[in-house]
């Protein structure tokens, strides 16, 4: 595990827009007709207002304007890329139907359009962290809760069909899944497949990393960024592109690295909006989640599909330092910022 950190500044405060007061006609007394058409024409020009003064999704409270402050640079924050070219993105709609649907795109996604779109700050509360099979299912029941409040309403607000993903906790040598049988080892801390987020506690190396619960949060918010990319659509599109391309193909595996390194920036996005708000999330938690992520990537694991040691730490860090979900627009960057 690394060493003592330093204090780190944490970028953003909470910002609410309140919604526009709505305008209440004056009282017009008159007896004449053309008073009567004054007041008709009056009440007409109210509601056009009101209906012109409904926020748009860009004043919602899910958004945290950025500081203007200017406060230190993080240890070793390498940002998302500040221009791109972006991966082009499925067509595809879901089937028509009432109710919140899925959008099937890429780069172009709606939820990564807003350069001033991020996470609600909110206090997240959770039990101390045991190393222990109780411990840990406690653990992260709390902050799925809290992902569910952060992730949930941001999702909602963009109509998006949100639900909450079904905890697992393995107990087993492997476990069954939609995707497939998984063997709990190194690389299976936590998994994502269809809605389910397990967990078993024996691929959390808890001898390794003992009492550090921001490393344990920091990956399963990485697995709980998938939902979100689940419920959004993002998820869907990406693996049309890898299924399209052959999953160990060049462009497969790109795809897949692009899928995973936005799991990690909305994995940032979530420590850093909850960070030292009066909760649980404190900054020492921060610290060893923001230095652990360099120890985690294609470089640890050897395989292709998730993106360099470095790639893995900036795209974390891009999310934690800035909350804003347009900086992990993963489809957009240059392949040179996924490899």
């Amino acid at each position: 595990m690394p060493g003592a950190q330093p204090d780190l500044p944490w970028l953003g405060r909470p910002h609410t827009v309140s919604a526009p007061k709505r305008r209440s006609p004056a009282a017009v007394i008159g007896v004449c007709l053309g008073a009567v058409a004054v007041l008709v024409l009056g009440l007409v020009a109210i509601v056009a207002l009101n209906r012109d003064a409904t926020p748009p999704l860009s004043s919602a409270n899910y958004r945290d304007t950025p500081s203007s402050e200017s406060p230190s640079q993080l240890p070793g924050g390498a940002g998302a890329p500040a221009s791109a070219s972006p991966v082009p993105s499925t067509e595809l709609s879901t089937p028509s139907a009432t109710g919140p649907q899925k959008v099937l795109k890429l780069a172009d996604h709606p939820i990564l359009q807003d350069p001033n779109a991020g996470l609600q700050n909110r206090v997240c509360t959770l039990p101390p962290w045991q190393s222990t099979q109780a411990g840990a299912e406690a653990f992260f029941t709390a902050a799925s809760k809290c992902l569910d409040a952060a992730w949930g309403p941001f999702l909602e607000a963009y109509h998006l069909p949100f639900t909450s993903p079904a905890l697992h906790f393995p107990t087993g040598a492997s476990f069954e899944t939609e995707c497939g049988t998984i063997q709990v080892g190194i690389a299976t801390a936590a998994y994502y497949c269809e809605n389910n987020l397990y967990v078993p506690f024996r691929g959390l190396q808890t001898d390794q990393y003992g009492n550090n619960p921001g490393v344990y949060l920091a990956l399963f918010a990485h697995e709980y960024g998938h939902h979100v990319q689940e419920v959004a659509g993002l998820m869907d599109a990406a693996w049309q592109k890898i299924y399209e391309a052959g999953q160990n193909s060049p462009a497969g595996l790109e795809m897949s690295r692009r899928k995973e390194l936005q799991a990690q920036c909305f994995s940032g996005m979530f420590l850093g909006a909850h960070v030292d708000q009066g909760g649980t999330i404190n900054r020492d938690m921060y610290n060893k989640a923001w230095n652990d992520q360099e120890t985690r990537g294609d470089n640890t694991s050897r395989s292709h599909d998730h993106g360099t040691n470095a790639h893995y730490a900036s795209w974390w860090r891009a999310g934690a330092t800035s909350n804003r979900i347009a900086d992990c627009n993963t489809f957009a960057a240059p392949s040179s910022e996924v490899s």
